[in-house]
């Protein structure tokens, strides 16, 4: 087989309503508006990736995602043709982290990452599972959590009559495990709200509730708030405090008992370290678009596992079915991930790149993928009709 070159790389600019706006302590959205790197090889093989970039999670925004794109990874990619799928991966794992000025840009590295390996994939006829093996963790493997596994709902609505509709569907919808956005004004009220609705299961072990203040708390907050919530059997409390106050949070573990989840303040294996070394962390909350990528999201959950940490693979709002399908392929090799979030799909976008969008079943239940790549077929003319702007680069 001749090796895989890349003929071309496309960066389109999505907007794509959602149904609803969604609204958290550090943002309201009403538009999702995603970053899609499409990578076309001398075969004709046609590789996505997808990436939502948050300035306040990686510091990163749609602009500098597309600037980043263009100005460091597209060189990156003229001399890559690997000849087989292990070289390919090397190549992958390889792609940097930060621009010419040392800025950091994870979110990019997604997009650029997805992309290759959907190509690569489909290119050398080789699952992405077998990165697995290639990466020496012979732990992780299918089924991974996919037998077990139901996806989470997420409460973001600030209006409490909204919130006691979206709560009752999701729990007709057969949902157990839920998160409610908090760290604003009349949090406590939508708290007492859901905790009312779902005590007696939440008692009985039927149902979990956790709480998601986005740092929207300082450290005086966070332990009044949770002293106060003591009563109440929470199973997580994430990102109590902004990025960048990670000094304050053994303090914070120390004067409060719930577990401690962290999303914004976890964005490289650094991060994690430094966690785990302060003696502060509970559960992480691996976000694929935010952790740089496939190939380091399966290293924070390897890393995770080792230390006995929770794991939750979530998800940026607003995803399309690209970044769903990589959720997917990561709950298929990863075993015990305890709470999950994605493959919203229709229930949130008002449209998607293909035809038949990626969502979790009755229960939150979610099943395999087949196939090479990511296991989906991107729609041309929907992509075209939902990108807003484009930049294709010859190699």
């Amino acid at each position: 087989m001749p090796n895989a070159v890349i003929r071309a790389v496309t960066i389109h600019q999505l907007a794509i309503p959602l149904r609803r706006q969604i609204a958290h302590a550090a943002f309201a959205r009403s538009v999702s508006e995603p970053v899609v790197v499409a990578i076309e090889l001398d075969s004709g093989i046609l590789g996505y990736g997808e990436t939502l970039p948050r300035p306040y999670v990686t510091g990163e925004s749609v602009e500098s995602v597309v600037d980043a794109v263009a100005r460091v990874y597209v060189p990156a990619l003229v001399e890559m043709h690997p000849a087989g799928f292990p070289h390919a991966l090397e190549a992958v794992e390889s792609l940097p982290w930060s621009t010419a000025v040392d800025r950091a840009c994870p979110a990019a590295r997604c997009a650029v990452e997805l992309a290759l390996l959907d190509a690569y994939s489909k290119q050398f006829q080789r699952p992405i599972s077998d990165a697995a093996g290639w990466m020496g963790i012979n732990e992780f493997g299918g089924p991974g959590s996919l037998p077990s596994i139901r996806h989470s709902g997420v409460l973001a609505s600030a209006k409490v009559k909204r919130l006691k509709s979206t709560l009752r569907r999701l729990w007709w919808y057969g949902i157990r495990d839920f998160k409610l956005k908090v760290g604003d004004a009349g949090e406590h009220q939508r708290l007492e709200v859901v905790q009312k609705y779902l005590a007696r299961p939440i008692e009985s072990g039927r149902a979990t509730l956790g709480v998601d203040a986005n740092g929207g708390w300082s450290l005086s907050q966070a332990v009044e708030r949770l002293t106060d919530w003591r009563a109440y059997k929470l199973a997580f409390v994430e990102q109590p405090l902004a990025r960048g106050a990670e000094q304050e949070l053994s303090e914070l573990k120390s004067c409060v008992h719930q577990p401690l989840m962290y999303d914004e303040s976890l964005v490289t294996m650094a991060d994690a370290e430094s966690l785990v070394q302060a003696q502060v962390a509970d559960a992480f909350n691996i976000r694929i678009s935010k952790c740089g990528g496939f190939l380091p999201s399966l290293k924070l959950a390897h890393y995770a596992a080792k230390q006995g940490i929770t794991i939750q693979l979530g998800c940026m709002v607003g995803e399309t079915s690209i970044l769903s399908s990589a959720g997917r392929k990561f709950l298929e090799l990863v075993p015990r991930v305890r709470f999950a979030e994605g493959s919203f799909g229709r229930f949130l976008l008002c449209d998607d790149l293909i035809r038949r969008p990626l969502t979790f079943g009755y229960g939150g239940r979610v099943k395999p993928i087949p196939g090479f790549g990511w296991g989906i077929d991107v729609d041309p003319t929907r992509l075209d009709e939902l990108t807003l702007d484009r930049a294709r680069y010859a190699l």
